[in-house]
């Protein structure tokens, strides 16, 4: 039954495929093994002519084509999704792209959603951090309200992985320090506090680190 659904899924995409979309994405180096150029909304219709299931879920993400991790995403049961089948699949994950489609779809509905990204952002693996903060923003999102030991958390090692991390890795913190920060005074005043001893730094991640907090303060406050 997967394989057919597998194999159909597989037509619908080629029938669909955009050429000038895959192109322009190459250009953009988001580079896949196999990418039809699918855009989003086309992909969601295709995921909403099958249920969600487990074994189709998994099939799709084994496949290296963008689109079918997309669809992976979308008909993964939450249910029986466990956190070290996260790990792999975040393991394998091929480009930002589909970490932020997978945070969308999948991750951030995960019951254990909040305490597993906490521990994402403190990996050294560079897209554990990445799903571990475009999930935390996610959460935030929705106003998932953090406690006070899991807000020190993201903000510790917000400063951590934006003063080391890669441009990516700094990109979806920003992500979710600005949803942090949201409509909320008090968390932007806690996040300039944090990062005021950085002024003084002569390190250049550092100072870009001040300057955005405090324009995003500037913008918002």
């Amino acid at each position: 039954m997967v394989n057919g659904q597998l194999k159909e899924i597989k037509t619908q995409l080629r029938l669909s495929m955009n050429g000038s979309a895959s192109a322009s994405m190459r250009e953009r180096g988001l580079k896949y093994k196999l990418n039809f150029g699918v855009e989003l909304p086309r992909i969601k219709q295709i995921a909403s002519q099958f249920e969600k299931n487990h074994d189709l879920a998994q099939a799709l993400w084994k496949e290296d084509i963008r689109e079918c991790k997309i669809l992976a995403g979308l008909l993964q049961p939450i249910d029986t999704f466990f956190p070290e089948i996260m790990d792999i699949w975040i393991e394998k994950m091929p480009s930002v792209e589909i970490a932020e489609m997978t945070c969308m779809h999948l991750f951030q509905y995960l019951p254990y959603a909040p305490q597993k990204s906490l521990q994402l952002i403190a990996n050294e693996g560079e897209y554990q951090q990445i799903c571990g903060y475009l999930t935390i923003a996610r959460l935030l999102m929705k106003k998932n309200d953090m406690t006070e030991r899991a807000e020190n958390e993201l903000l510790d090692q917000a400063v951590v992985s934006f003063l080391g991390g890669t441009f990516a890795v700094r990109k979806a913190v920003m992500t979710a320090l600005k949803k942090y920060m949201a409509d909320n005074e008090q968390h932007a005043f806690t996040l300039c506090r944090l990062v005021e001893p950085l002024k003084s730094s002569t390190d250049t991640q550092a100072k870009a680190l001040v300057e955005w907090v405090m324009q995003e303060v500037s913008n918002n406050f």
